[in-house]
């Protein structure tokens, strides 16, 4: 059995490549569908020697099938968003503390100490229904910044700007965390000059506007709230682990995470860095369920283990993850 510490303690490039092979043999082994993937491709333990061999299930899966690992109890269930009357993705998560573990060591990764922060979140869409994985870690991150003001903010748009503005002027380091189309009337009800605060946008405009490359988005949000950089969160409910931007559109992974990109003609052969094509996600926190996800979003990757992403295939569905129309 592998545990959490297998994963959450890699170090090296090294070292990941050994245990994400060490997971890839247990997840054939306990998740059904998963080897039932593996084999109608030719791949096992056997032939899989390196990561670039392992089979990637395309997310689809998720939304027909029960991707599990083990026999253990779910303890929650993670569901997408999506558009009335679509089916959506299910994530049987059977323990949930290697998610909060997850988001917890990234963010300390790369912003620090929690507790340096008071989050606001504006996550309107995300709120207005049950099962989303982003309002459990972002409510847990609001918990554990503990600060008075910490908290989420549905459509009450002044009462943020009154607070962001309080904030400021008391020299707090602020995390507003929101979705793209509630930032951009935030901004559109005030404008800012902000000194103190992150601003993150998670995507999607979820049908309330007109979807715009990343550029024009992240340039009118930093005129808007008056901050040099717009930093992103790149996560989905099928995974629990998150990238992250600082800025300009440039993600990195946790330890435990990584991507690959693959040939769009052939989703078997991979390109080399800086050519786009489809993204694999590898998040070993994805233990219990599946750990090799080949998603519907397009990207290229960077010789600094970096990747940018560029938006989604076509007639894919649109999902509560960071996706915009390049």
């Amino acid at each position: 059995m592998i545990s959490q510490e297998d994963f959450f303690a890699i170090s090296s490039k090294k070292e990941f490549e050994k245990i994400t092979l060490k997971v890839f043999r247990y997840q054939y082994e306990n998740n059904k569908v998963y080897q039932a993937f593996c084999n109608h491709l030719g791949k096992n333990p056997s032939n899989v020697k390196q990561i670039n061999t392992i089979p990637f299930l395309p997310i689809q899966f998720f939304k027909s099938e029960t991707i599990v690992s083990n026999s253990n109890q779910v303890q929650a269930i993670f569901t997408s968003s999506g558009t009335t009357g679509a089916i959506t993705s299910q994530h049987f998560v059977t323990d949930v503390s290697i998610y909060e573990k997850s988001y917890t060591l990234a963010f300390t990764q790369f912003y620090g100490n929690i507790q340096e922060y008071c989050v606001l979140a504006l996550l309107p869409s995300y709120l207005e229904r049950e099962g989303s994985s982003l309002i459990y870690m972002v409510n847990d991150l609001i918990a554990k910044s503990n600060h008075k003001d910490s908290g989420f903010y549905l459509n009450n748009l002044e009462q943020l700007a009154n607070k962001i503005i309080e904030l400021e002027n008391e020299g707090q380091n602020i995390l507003l965390i929101g979705v793209t189309y509630a930032l951009l009337d935030l901004i559109e009800y005030k404008k800012f000059n902000l000194k103190n605060t992150i601003i993150m946008e998670t995507g999607g405009m979820k049908g309330k506007r007109k979807e715009i490359i990343r550029e024009e988005l992240h340039q009118t949000l930093c005129e808007g709230f008056g901050v040099n950089t717009i930093h992103s969160e790149y996560g989905m409910t099928e995974l629990l682990s998150q990238a992250y931007s600082l800025g300009n559109g440039i993600f990195e992974c946790p330890l435990w995470m990584d991507v690959l990109i693959r040939d769009t003609e052939d989703a078997l052969q991979y390109v080399e860095n800086g050519k786009s094509g489809g993204i694999n996600v590898i998040d070993l926190a994805n233990i219990n369920s599946c750990s090799f996800i080949a998603t519907q979003d397009l990207g290229k990757k960077h010789h600094n283990m970096t990747f940018e992403v560029l938006g989604r295939f076509d007639n894919s569905d649109i999902r509560g993850c960071n996706l915009m129309v390049y």
